[in-house]
């Protein structure tokens, strides 16, 4: 039998589950279709997981740096069992409220993989579900390259399931999640090795952030080697070695972790049937209202293969229904400028465009402020991290079209200077704010 609702939605993720309970917020009738746990990648192998990590490296920077304050801390081993339980029972937690808001909102949760049989006709399990209209949502998962052996490494998703710290890793990869899963590894005990294709991590990031990053790698402890691409893996779990196209041989590692890249979840959806267009790499395209090729049909968050972020997937997926059901007609998300945070140690925020970028849409008209001290926490430290911070702006006016931090704190002080570049803020504008004294983002209002 042919169930009618108002919207369908494939992926009960971030970005799925914030357009269903938009649209039903205007009294649509919704159904979501999750073959997983609820929450998606964020919740479940993403930013959740990945923060409580992060949050128990940073205590163990804390402890080192508490001695320095004047508090006799011991060495305390670090239970990585006992965080990994504590954590899980979180997400699990998540989960629960997930499922009670859904039914709380009305939004029936079928459990399964669902399958286009038309363009607005998607079957799960023994029921078929038609409606006007449809969101993929589906998200990603991690990708490794078929070398030899590349199945001795494990990917993102594995890192969540390790029951113990390895004591000698390697991670390959330059992106965010590489280079902040390296830092929790070695921040909580590991021996961490950071293989790259290239000569720097974070290529596509202002050349401060890069550099930065590099030399705060290197400060931890953290074996950075360029110009690493694996072609083979050998031995077996606990002994590993890696050969690299440059003929090197690494290792050997009790762990290595695979962090080079995602793909898109639409391989079972069926999309042929719909008629629903896919790039070579499987990722859906839309326009600038998230609506890809066919009527009626939608795509939100990282299966679109841009900006891959949560808040992206949430505030596509809340201004599609917006536009779908609530009538704002011409509802949908700018990608410019969109603020994020990598959590490094330290962690690093950046939004708008980088200096080179400037320079090559606005040449000469680009000036550039920029600070590099340490930060006042750190004044008493033996740990002396650097903290750089940058303001790109173009014109007479000096608009600030970039903005681009690292050092502790960051991940904080970017969302408000974020608004402000989104709003058109100028340098002056910046000036004429007083400082808060004495913190790391008075640098900002205070930069000459």
């Amino acid at each position: 039998m042919l169930e009618s609702l108002d919207l369908v939605v494939i992926g009960g993720g971030s970005g799925g589950l914030a357009a269903a309970q938009r649209a039903v917020e205007y009294g649509a009738k919704v159904a979501v279709i999750e073959r997983g746990r609820l929450g998606g990648t964020c919740v479940n192998v993403g930013c959740v997981p990945k923060k409580v990590m992060w949050n128990a490296a940073a205590l163990a920077h804390g402890m080192h740096d508490a001695r320095d304050y004047g508090f006799a801390v011991p060495e305390v081993p670090h239970d990585w069992a006992a965080l990994k339980s504590r954590r899980d029972a979180y997400v699990e937690r998540l989960n629960g409220i997930y499922a009670r808001n859904l039914d709380n909102k009305g939004i029936e949760h079928l459990a399964g993989q669902a399958r286009f049989l038309n363009a607005h006709t998607v079957e799960v399990g023994d029921r078929q579900l038609t409606a006007p209209h449809i969101i993929i949502a589906t998200g990603g998962r991690p990708w490794f390259p078929a070398i030899p052996g590349a199945e001795l490494g494990i990917d993102s998703d594995g890192f969540f399931e390790l029951a113990e710290l390895p004591a000698r890793v390697a991670v390959a990869g330059a992106g965010y999640i590489a280079v902040e899963l390296a830092g929790m590894l070695q921040s909580l005990g590991a021996d961490v090795s950071l293989l790259y294709r290239y000569d720097s991590v974070l290529r596509s990031f202002d050349p401060m952030l890069q550099s930065g990053l590099l030399e705060a790698l290197d400060e931890a402890g953290i074996s950075c080697v360029p110009q690493a691409t694996p072609t083979a893996l050998l031995g077996e779990p606990g002994n590993i070695r890696v050969q690299t196209k440059a003929g090197a041989e690494l290792g050997p590692f009790d762990c290595f972790l695979w962090c080079v890249g995602r793909v898109p979840e639409t391989e079972e959806l069926g999309l042929d049937a719909a008629g629903v267009q896919t790039d070579a790499k499987g990722f859906v395209p839309t326009d600038d209202y998230q609506a890809t090729n066919v009527p009626g049909v939608y795509a939100v968050g990282d299966v679109t293969g841009r900006a891959a972020l949560t808040p992206v997937a949430i505030a596509a997926g809340r201004r599609l229904s917006d536009r779908v059901f609530g009538g704002m007609t011409d509802r949908h998300l700018d990608y410019e400028n969109i603020p994020t945070v990598v959590f490094s140690h330290p962690p690093i925020g950046t939004c708008g465009l980088t200096e080179d970028q400037a320079r090559e849409q606005h040449g000469d008209a680009v000036k550039i402020y920029s600070s590099d001290f340490v930060p006042l926490f750190n004044g008493i430290t033996d740990h002396k991290p650097r903290t750089r911070m940058k303001l790109v702006t173009v014109g007479e006016d000096e608009r600030v079209v970039g903005i681009h931090l690292i050092g502790p704190g960051s991940d904080e002080m970017l969302q408000g200077f974020a608004v402000a570049l989104r709003m058109g803020a100028t340098k002056r504008d910046f000036d004429n704010t007083v400082a808060i004294h004495p913190t790391s983002a008075e640098e900002l209002v205070t930069l000459r």
